[in-house]
């Protein structure tokens, strides 16, 4: 049975909900037992390995892989002109000229980015592999490089022949009046420019899959980390010319995701085609280097231009900005970042005026997708750095501006103006709780005692929205003859003969803690302890319920994931009272479910039934039921959230459901010898609603604030001027050890959303607000050796040294025109 709803069906009473009840995934994850795609064996399979691009920009003239396949124990190669024959581009979500960019799952005819992979080789084993890849000879003809997208708009080199441009998208977002708003301000603050880093998350582990080719059905079974299958089958099927339910995803445990497991649709297909091929099972796992050089990076982008409307007691009426994004060689899950952003378009601000011109080039880099945060996260980024210069520049304090300017609790649930709905919040008291865990008051106190040894003290905030529960809808504001909108999530529950309950759900957990929160919710609707509830691990295609966007992505498991389960948990609970009151002959209304019993409330002890008894009865003692009696206590339920459509001419609609609220706040000390920055405090305060197992939010909470500690100081994707990255492996790209986090203060509330079924929002994406309060901290140091002014998201110490010497040239960036 399916159902469909559109609205929370009914509040769940609390219990195990709410708790930091133990992960059920622990038990075997910590023992070393779980299943890892890579722990995945078949007999007789070949490893492949990718031959790579050493050039960012070069024809490829010849490839000859006879040595390679001289080696005993080789099985096989491709090359991309059999590609080229046997599939077809990706399909492009982009309006003219991206929209005609042929993508291949290898480079065919050119190569566009250092790391791109331009022919595989499989053999009998994982080393061999990589040294027949060795042998492989391609003759290259480089061609002039584009590492900077101001220079990629010029098309003076274009790097796809059949778009014509270097242009993927391009569009205006206008609401409100900013001319207006810009010519009624007292104040009009102008920043030339702000650059948001190239960098990306990194999961323990790294991407790959085990393919096996069934060549009697057609069908390939891939065992795989794909951390979104359905999105992932739209773009395979189609190029492999095939049908979607040819594809079986399976995945078991993944070691973390963060978005760059949703784009590895090229990297399977050629895996697809080498197992037909061959006629034997194939497997990839991803190098390190691999990861870093040819996965995916998050999104970069440059502001320009940027003008900031404000009145005299510090209220902002509106920007203006022109945003740059360099989406890398091939768009592939671009260009959703050039509106997924709109999702928290005037950040936890009341701005009414805001008109973003947004364009998207490709450069000789690393393609882009989805990071953690993806694409809000620079814009929030961008409202905060707004936030910060203006205080800085009129002498205000950016405490007292936040809390004037953002949106009030009383306004909620409060529409944006581009129509989207932030659910619940109240900013300044998550604020209040952030600078109480830092000790606010004495922060002068300890500026002068950190001064006494020589050390610049700042104090910085971040605030970030986490929007959750994605509105794929928002894609025909790229795109209007897309046909996309709204999403759903699907699940299942049973309860099976011997009083097990069994749930599968359709999202493919990472690290999340999926098996404990659904356990929890489960276990509250049908009363009866978590241990008794058995989520089943990871996804399976063929085998999970699952719907046309199944994955775990835009922080929407909350939502569309646990909206699922409760669905289909209330749908047997349902069935279970009406059966045990046709056993007990007692009324529906009286029988309550508690404790793995279906009983007479306030009835006699013998008047219950365990739920083994109800599982029995159903299952295997059925013939007594009267013909219009059918309780199957097994349900499918699709959870499809309420979005209504999006205006693609106005660009407005709910592009989300769902406002998580991270607030951050960062005590640094900087070394004005070297530009070392140490955190000596930080606090980070998190509201996503009603906290399903508080220990997993907490969990989450330090995971995203590591990963901003690391955007901020130390990691970023740097190229050289011939398009080789410099900083392609870990000894370069340097993440947060344990050693470098600092002690981490953490708070929290709960605004439960109004329109999600838990009252749950997403969460685990807010890494925004820790990148931009240590900029503003590092901007808050510095005021006391010559005001500089933090224009970029990563300052690792050599760009920190670098304002300490040059303050003036960062205050070129800035103007403030005064009426």
């Amino acid at each position: 049975m399916t159902t469909v709803t559109e609205q929370p069906t009914t509040t769940l009473k609390r219990g195990y909900v709410g708790q930091s009840i133990p992960r059920k995934e622990d038990r075997r994850l910590v023992q070393g037992l779980g299943t890892f795609f890579d722990d995945v064996r078949r007999h007789g399979m070949g490893y492949v390995h990718f031959v790579r691009s050493p050039y960012a920009h070069a024809k490829i003239v010849s490839i000859d892989v006879s040595k390679a396949l001289e080696l005993e124990g080789v099985y096989g190669t491709i090359t991309g002109d059999e590609v080229a024959i046997h599939t077809d581009p990706f399909f492009e979500m982009s309006v003219e000229p991206g929209g005609n960019i042929k993508d291949y799952a290898l480079a065919v005819g050119r190569v566009r980015f250092m790391g791109e992979p331009v022919a595989a080789v499989c053999a009998a084993t994982r080393e061999l592999a990589r040294d027949a890849a060795d042998l492989v000879e391609v003759d290259y003809d480089p061609l002039p490089v584009l590492v900077d997208a101001e220079e990629s708009l010029k098309d003076d080199v274009v790097l796809h022949d059949d778009a014509g441009s270097n242009v993927v998208w391009s569009g205006v977002f206008n609401w409100g009046d900013v001319d207006e708003a810009l010519a009624e301000a007292d104040h009009v603050v102008k920043i030339d420019r702000l650059h948001f880093h190239r960098f990306s998350s990194t999961p323990l582990e790294c991407a790959g899959a085990l393919v096996e080719y069934d060549k009697g059905t057609g069908e390939w079974t891939l065992t795989c980390n794909h951390q979104m299958p359905g999105v992932g089958a739209i773009w395979m099927a189609p190029a492999l010319r095939t049908g979607i339910d040819k594809l079986r995803f399976v995945t078991h445990d993944i070691g973390g995701g963060f978005g760059n497991k949703i784009c590895l649709h090229p990297q399977y297909v050629v895996l697809c085609l080498m197992a037909r091929k061959l006629g034997r099972p194939v497997q990839w796992t991803e190098w390190r280097t691999d990861q870093h050089t040819a996965n995916a990076h998050g999104n970069e982008r440059t502001f320009l231009d940027v003008e900031v409307a404000v009145k005299a007691d510090g209220t902002m009426t509106g920007f203006k900005v022109k945003a740059l994004d360099d989406c890398g060689a091939f768009p592939r899950y671009e260009p959703l970042g050039c509106i997924i952003w709109a999702q928290v378009t005037p950040g936890l601000y009341g701005w009414r005026n805001i008109q973003v011109d947004f364009t998207q080039v490709c450069t000789n880099k690393s393609p882009v997708s989805p990071n953690r945060g993806y694409s809000r996260m620079q814009h929030l980024w961008l409202t905060e750095r707004i936030i910060d210069i203006v205080a800085t520049e009129l002498g205000l304090d950016p405490v007292d501006v936040r809390k004037k300017n953002y949106v009030k609790a009383e306004q909620m649930p409060y529409e944006t103006p581009n129509g989207c709905f932030y659910d619940s919040g109240d900013y300044a008291a998550a604020l209040d709780i952030a600078l109480d865990l830092i000790d606010y008051g004495s922060i002068e106190q300890r500026r002068k005692e950190a001064a006494s040894r020589g050390k610049l003290l700042g104090f910085g905030i971040g605030s970030t929205l986490d929007s959750g529960t994605n509105n794929f809808g928002q894609s025909t504001l790229l795109n209007p003859d897309l046909q996309f909108s709204g999403n759903n999530e699907a699940a299942s529950v049973k309860l099976d003969i011997f009083g097990e309950v069994v749930v599968t759900i359709g999202t493919v957990p990472q690290g999340q803690g999926h098996e404990t929160t659904a356990a929890q919710v489960v276990a509250d609707i049908l009363g009866c302890p978590p241990e008794q509830v058995n989520v089943r691990r990871g996804h399976d295609t063929w085998f999970n319920s699952h719907a046309g966007f199944s994955g775990t992505y835009a922080s929407q498991f909350a939502f569309t994931g646990l909206g699922a389960v409760k669905g289909a948990a209330e749908l047997v609970r349902e069935d279970m009272i009406q059966l045990a009151a046709a056993v007990l002959q007692a009324p529906a209304e009286a029988i309550e479910l508690a404790d793995g019993f279906a009983r007479i409330k306030d009835g006699p002890e013998e008047a219950a039934l365990p739920f083994m008894a109800l599982g029995a009865i159903v299952n295997a003692n059925n013939a007594f039921f009267p013909p219009d009696f059918n309780p199957t206590l097994n349900h499918r339920y699709v959870c499809r959230p309420n979005f209504g459509m999006v205006d693609t001419e106005k660009k407005t609609g709910q592009l989300t459901l769902t406002y998580a609220t991270q607030i951050h706040a960062a005590l640094v000390e900087i070394d004005p010898e070297t530009g070392e920055v140490e955190i000596v405090d930080y606090a980070a305060v998190d509201d996503c609603g009603v906290r399903i197992n508080p220990q997993i939010v907490e969990g989450q909470v330090h995971g995203a604030t590591a990963h901003a500690i690391g955007a901020a100081l130390s990691e970023e994707f740097v190229y050289d001027e011939e398009g080789t990255l410099l900083t392609a492996n870990f000894y370069d790209y340097h993440v947060p050890h344990a050693m470098d986090m600092p002690p981490l203060k953490t708070g929290a509330m709960e605004s439960p959303s109004p329109v999600a079924p838990l009252g749950a929002k997403g969460m685990g994406e807010g890494g925004g607000g820790g990148i931009h309060c240590i900029g503003a901290a590092i901007q808050d140091a510095l005021q006391a050796a010559g005001k500089a002014i933090v224009y970029t998201s990563c300052n690792p110490p050599h760009r920190v040294w670098s304002m300490l010497q040059d303050p003036e040239a960062t205050r070129a960036n800035v103007e403030v025109v005064s009426k």
